[in-house]
C-alpha cells in the first residue's frame, strides 16, 4: 500500500489515495492504530484517506490513533488540498473538500516551483452551546464547567464541523494538559468525547493554544481546535479580527469573516514509501 506521510505544525497523518487504493471499510480502525504506532508502525496522529466524493471535488476521512473516526481535521485538510493538487485530483488552486462534518472550500498556496507550501480553507460558520457539541449536562448559556479532581474548568462549547471544549485559563502553556485533558475528553456528558483547548490571549490578535485531542491526546497542532477558540474568543469580545494563534508545532493564522472561520497554515511532505498489509 502506497503511504505519505504529511504534517501541519507538527500534528502528522497517514495518507493513503482511495483513488488508487483499494481498502475494506472494517480493516479502518485498525490500519489507523498500527500504522500510528511509533515502535511497531509509522508512526502518526492517526490515518487519513484521500478519496473520490459525490457531493465536493475530494472526500476526507480521517481515523485517530486510537481507530475512531473523526468529523473534521484542519491540518489534514491543508494537507489533502496540498496532495489533490499535487496528484492532479482537482483543476484549480481552489476547489472543495467532503468531510464528515460537512463540505470546506480550500485554496492552495503554489510555489514558483508548483508546490503548494501553505493553504488557506474557510472552515464555515461555526456552533456555539451543548447541542452542537453533544454536551448533555448543565449547561451555562453556551458554555460548560466540568470539575476535575478539584479543581473546574469552564468552557465554551464550540463545533467546527467537530466538538470542542474551549477553555481561557491563565498560562495555557504552563497547564498540565495531559492530566487534565483526558478527564474532559472522556466525562461522562461528552458520550462521543469531545476535543479539549486551553488557550490565553495576548492581547487581541495573539493567542497561546495547547490541545487535547480526542482519540489522539496530546499533539502539536489542531487546526479545528485553533478555529474553535479564535471564535469562542471573538464571541467573548477577548479577539477580534486576524489572530496569531501560538501552538506547540507553530503559528496558525485564524481570521472570523463574515460570520465565517478561515484558516491559514503549512502543509508539508515528510516522506512516501509502502507500507505492508496482511
Amino acid at each position: 500500500m502506497k503511504i505519505t506521510k504529511m504534517h501541519g505544525l507538527g500534528n502528522c497523518y497517514i495518507y493513503v489515495s482511495t483513488f488508487e487504493e483499494s481498502l475494506r471499510e472494517e480493516e479502518l480502525p485498525s490500519l489507523a492504530i498500527a500504522v500510528s504506532d511509533i515502535r511497531k508502525g509509522i508512526g502518526s496522529d492517526g490515518l487519513i484517506l484521500i478519496g473520490p466524493s459525490e457531493a465536493a471535488d475530494v472526500r476526507m476521512r480521517i481515523f485517530n490513533a486510537d481507530g475512531s473516526e473523526a468529523e473534521n481535521c484542519g491540518n489534514g485538510l491543508r494537507c489533502v488540498a496540498k496532495y489533490a493538487v499535487e496528484h492532479g485530483y482537482v483543476g484549480s488552486n481552489s476547489f472543495t473538500i467532503e468531510t464528515k462534518g460537512g463540505i470546506v472550500e480550500a485554496y492552495a498556496h503554489r510555489g514558483a516551483n508548483g508546490k503548494v507550501g501553505r493553504v488557506t480553507v474557510d472552515m464555515g460558520v461555526p456552533m456555539f452551546g451543548p447541542a452542537a457539541v453533544g454536551y448533555l449536562g448543565a449547561a451555562n448559556g453556551d458554555a460548560a464547567v466540568i470539575a476535575v479532581g478539584e479543581d473546574t474548568f469552564e468552557g465554551q462549547l464550540v463545533s467546527v464541523g467537530n466538538p470542542h471544549f474551549v477553555a481561557f485559563v491563565e498560562n495555557a502553556v504552563s497547564l498540565p494538559v495531559a492530566e487534565i485533558g483526558p478527564h474532559i475528553e472522556r466525562h461522562p456528558d461528552f458520550p462521543n468525547r469531545v476535543n479539549v483547548e486551553f488557550v490565553t490571549p495576548r492581547g487581541q490578535h495573539e493567542l497561546d493554544f495547547r490541545v487535547w485531542e480526542r482519540g489522539s491526546g496530546i499533539t502539536y497542532a489542531c487546526g479545528t481546535g485553533a478555529c474553535a477558540s479564535v471564535a469562542a474568543g471573538v464571541k467573548r469580545g477577548l479577539l477580534s479580527g486576524r489572530v496569531t494563534v501560538h501552538l506547540l508545532g507553530g503559528d496558525l493564522e485564524i481570521e472570523m469573516k463574515d460570520g465565517h472561520v478561515w484558516m491559514t497554515g503549512e502543509a508539508v511532505e515528510v516522506l512516501t514509501g509502502e507500507y505492508p498489509r496482511s
